[in-house]
Order: C-alpha cells, then sequence, then structure tokens
C-alpha cells in the first residue's frame, strides 16, 4: 500500500500534544495507520489575499507536476521494455526509494530557499517542471522515431515470404544477372503445395529454362523457389502462376540496395544502444527532481491550507499517515472524531455525497487539512 494521507491539525498548547493525541487516537489500540512527523520550515506567510491565491495556483500546479511525475515513470517503463521489472528499482527520489524520502522528508533549502517567498517558491517549482517536461517530450519524440525505425525494419526481415525482406536471403549467385535475354525470378509456394509446383512450374509459361527451379528458403507456413525464364514470358508467368496459388515476388536482385537496407538497420541499432543508456540516466536524474518538486507543493499547500483555515500566528502540526488498507474507513471516522470540533461544517460533507449545489466531487472535504499523496505511478503492476 503506498497511499499517504498529509494531514495537519492546529497545535494544542505544543504541537507535540496534538502529535501524541493523534499517535494515541491512530496506533495505540489499534495499528489504523504508520505516523511520521512531515516537517515544513518556517515559510514566509505575506497577506491573505496572496495566499488564498496561491491555495488556487497550488492545486493547479499539484495536479500538473503529478501529471509530469507519471509521465516520466511511465516513459521510463516503456524504454526499459523486457526489464521492465527494473523500473521500480529506478524510480528513486534523492537516491532512496519514494516512501523512505516521504516520511523523511526535509525541505530543500538549497532548491528552494525559505527566504523567498511563497509565490516565488511556487513559480521555482512551476518553471523547473514546465521545462522537464518540454524536455521529456522533445527526448522522447527522438528516441520514439529512432525506435519506430528500427521496428519498422525489423518486421520487414521477419514477416510473412509475402512481405518480409529478402536481403538476407537470396545471395548473388541464386540469379541470372546482366542477361539480355533471361531473368531470374521469385515464387512463394505453399509447403502444401510442393509437388504441384515441380510438376508444372516449366509448363506456366512457354519460356522457362527447364529444371531452373531451386528451393532457397522455408518458413513455417511455404518455401521460396527460384526459377528462370525468358524476359519476354514475364506477364505470362505471373498470370499463371497466380492462378495455380503460386505469388511471384516482385524483386530485383540489386547488392548496393541490399547492403544499404543492412547498413541502416546495423545503424539504427546502434544508434538505439547509444541513446538508451543517457536517456534512462536522464529520467532517473528527472524523475527523482519531480517527485522532489511534487512533494515540496505538497508542503507547500499543507502551510498554506493551516495558515488559512487555523490562522496566525503560524502554528500547525503536519502530520504524515500511511493508512492500513484494511482499515482507511475506521482511520477516517477516528480522524473525525478527533477533528471534528475544528469545523462543524465538515460533519455533512463527505465526499462519497452528492448534495445538489456543492460542486465536491472533484474534493474531498474534512475538518483537518488533508492531502492525498499516491505513490502507484505507473499503470501496470511490476
Amino acid at each position: 500500500m503506498t497511499e499517504f494521507w498529509l494531514i495537519s491539525a492546529p497545535g494544542e498548547k505544543t504541537c507535540q500534544q496534538t502529535w501524541d493525541k493523534m499517535m494515541v487516537a491512530t496506533t495505540r489500540t489499534n495499528a489504523l495507520s504508520t505516523n511520521n512527523k512531515f516537517n515544513i520550515p518556517d515559510l514566509k506567510v505575506g497577506t491573505l489575499d496572496v495566499l488564498v491565491g496561491l491555495s488556487d495556483e497550488l492545486a493547479k500546479l499539484d495536479t500538473f507536476v503529478e501529471s509530469v511525475v507519471k509521465k516520466v515513470a511511465q516513459y521510463m517503463a516503456d524504454v526499459l521494455e523486457d526489464s521492465r521489472d527494473k523500473v521500480q528499482e529506478n524510480l528513486l527520489a534523492n537516491g532512496v526509494d519514494l516512501v523512505t524520502y516521504i516520511t523523511r522528508f526535509q525541505w530543500d533549502m538549497a532548491k528552494y530557499p525559505i527566504k523567498q517567498s511563497l509565490k516565488n517558491i511556487s513559480e521555482i517549482i512551476s518553471k523547473q517542471v514546465t521545462q522537464i517536461d518540454n524536455d521529456l517530450k522533445a527526448r522522447a519524440s527522438a528516441y520514439n522515431n529512432l525506435k519506430g525505425n528500427l521496428q519498422n525494419l525489423e518486421r520487414k526481415n521477419a514477416g510473412s515470404l509475402l512481405t518480409r525482406s529478402l536481403a538476407d536471403i537470396v545471395k548473388k549467385e541464386d540469379f541470372v544477372l546482366d542477361s539480355e535475354y533471361l531473368i531470374t525470378m521469385l515464387v512463394v509456394v505453399p509447403k502444401t503445395s510442393y509437388a504441384d509446383w515441380q510438376k508444372t512450374y516449366e509448363t506456366l509459361a512457354e519460356m522457362v529454362v527447364p529444371r531452373s527451379t531451386k528451393l532457397l528458403f522455408e518458413d513455417n507456413d511455404s518455401g521460396l523457389f527460384s526459377v528462370t525464364l525468358f524476359r519476354k514470358a514475364v506477364d505470362d508467368f505471373k498470370h499463371k502462376a497466380r492462378e495455380n496459388k503460386f505469388i511471384v515476388r516482385d524483386f530485383q536482385y540489386n547488392e548496393e540496395e541490399m547492403k544499404a537496407d543492412k547498413e541502416e538497420m546495423t545503424r539504427l541499432s546502434t544508434d538505439k544502444k547509444k541513446q538508451f543508456g543517457p536517456l534512462v540516466r536522464w529520467l532517473k536524474v528527472n524523475f527523482s527532481e519531480t517527485f522532489i518538486a511534487w512533494i515540496h507543493i505538497k508542503a507547500l499547500r499543507v502551510f498554506v491550507e493551516s495558515v488559512l483555515r487555523y490562522g496566525l500566528p503560524v502554528n500547525f502540526q503536519a502530520m504524515l499517515l500511511q493508512p492500513n488498507k484494511k482499515n482507511m474507513k475506521k482511520l477516517r471516522e477516528v480522524l473525525y472524531d478527533l477533528y471534528k470540533h475544528l469545523d462543524s461544517s465538515a460533519a455533512i460533507i463527505d465526499a462519497s455525497m452528492d448534495i445538489p449545489g456543492l460542486n465536491l466531487s472533484q474534493q474531498e472535504y474534512y475538518p483537518y487539512v488533508y492531502y492525498k499523496i499516491d505513490c502507484n505511478l505507473l499503470d501496470f503492476k511490476v
């Protein structure tokens, strides 16, 4: 279970008392959650107007940054392809797993100096994550193009004999080349029709060279045969072959073209390998950066919301709860009983209730400040 509830409640006589009360209620008699204090430094409060505006801006920023965190994580899984079970060990924040980072959260004073206003800090985060999002789009587009081109070539080399590239199958000696009169053609024959082919191929047109057919390659369903005939009989031969369910491949032996195809495949494959390492490193670094930024936004939201709800001077305790999955409903009830005195109107408002005229379906409102942090960042289970 990697869901956390980040909550805050006003300090009683001291913030420690607020913490102790919550601990007794949630852990003493029943293991409803695993709890940690969530340390938010003394940030600059600013004016009430600024806080109200910032509350909305931070909500939008939270949604945006979370979407970038998920995009980077998901793209990491896509890039790792067959090793996607390794994705979790690459999704770290500051070198530690996400649960450890969140439960031991320390504000990064170097990245987000607390002498700056709250608005400035949120703008620093917004710029930083927008830049990462733009970089991700550019890098993903370049790598996906490369991967797509390589996959197209691989598909051409691995399809059925009717469609696949023949460059790695045929050799120069399989063909009559540079002849004014003769041409070698390639025909795909179903395995069940080999005997028919051998019996009839010399009679499919008037000018087929006797005993000129040779089996060059087989896959599960068909064989690729060569046959030599006079150029003037080609159309007739194709027509008759089709009537007999033999498919003539449109192919001309061209060494230069085949060599170019092989070289292109090698080049794309080498390029992909070259780009893979740096791309994974970039994703690891920027996943960490984005995730750290995201948790700092949560801290900012708790701070702003707590000041707006509980007033000045700043006096609240931020707490991080990791709910026990089986007891989530019970935990909600215990927290409600503990904090219902903070806001009597919260008593009637539950996210699952649909109250006409109140658009609360998109958010959950409780008498205490509450934000969810969900660390399930991938669309699939690894």
